[in-house]
């Protein structure tokens, strides 16, 4: 593999290119973008970052490559000619594939935004941006990917098992009396962290902080819609919860009267 040159660049982005050529590997990045100009944008500095691009104008060739090809990152466009954005995400999340998606849009609106992280979009940002802002964003994304890859490689796959309920991290799978549960990246996010700290109070700001990240503060009405989808998937009685239960006047905690037994398979 040909060795990335990280000469000349500022130390925000040197930082990165050294622990990428340390660990050997080269990100893979799909933009789906209609603009030329903001693809060759956005491909000039996801370069810089040691990344292999792939690029698609339209979201039904975007949708066929990001299904027949692993990636590490998808950027995503809404306003795409024929199947947008948000369509391609829908698709992308029913067929199971978590690759974090950051999506560009010329939409403002709360409601847009909403709607894009509801469907499983994991980060958001609207044109015009500023590129420093979408590279912080983009490295900030792959590096989390790598450092759940590199810690499965070396320590191998943990498995949370509480009771019939089984959370086995590194497919990012999540098993109830023997059926898989189908969830978005964000339920699971928030399940995951749940389940890790049983009994733990997070609020709605302390969840969206830590899932979503502090750009989307004032979205708190988003945890709970998330929590609520996620209650309906895996508890057996949704007014009375046995897994996820209400801190009243605070937020949300794991029930830490359940096991939560943490299993390493090498």
């Amino acid at each position: 593999m040909k060795r990335p040159n990280c000469s000349g660049r500022d130390n925000f982005v040197i930082d990165f290119c050294l622990v990428y050529r340390k660990q050997r590997i080269m990100p893979q990045v799909l933009i789906i973008e209609d603009d030329k100009d903001i693809r060759e944008l956005v491909s000039i500095h996801l370069s810089d970052l040691v990344c292999q691009i792939k690029q698609c104008s339209n979201g039904e060739s975007g949708l066929a490559l990001a299904t027949a090809e692993k990636f590490d990152l998808i950027i995503l466009d809404i306003m795409l000619p024929g199947m947008d954005g948000l369509e391609v995400c829908r698709r992308l999340r029913a067929q199971e594939i978590t690759t974090p998606i950051l999506m560009l849009t010329a939409k403002s609106e709360e409601i847009d935004k909403v709607l894009g992280l509801e469907i499983g979009a994991d980060d958001y940002l609207t044109k015009p941006f500023s590129i420093r802002e979408f590279v912080a964003r983009a490295k900030a994304i792959i590096r989390r990917q790598s450092i759940q890859k590199k810690s499965t490689d070396d320590y191998g796959e943990i498995i949370l098992r509480i009771g019939n309920l089984v959370i086995e991290q590194d497919k990012r799978k999540v098993v109830l009396k023997g059926n898989r549960i189908e969830l978005t990246p964000k339920e699971y996010d928030l399940l995951l962290l749940l389940a890790q700290h049983p009994g733990k109070s997070y609020s709605r700001e302390d969840l969206l902080n830590i899932v979503w990240g502090y750009e989307f503060s004032g979205y708190e009405h988003t945890v709970n819609s998330h929590i609520n989808r996620l209650r309906s998937k895996i508890e057996s009685d949704f007014s009375k919860p046995h897994y996820i239960l209400t801190t009243w006047g605070v937020g949300y905690r794991f029930n830490d009267e359940l096991n939560v037994e943490k299993i390493t398979a090498t």
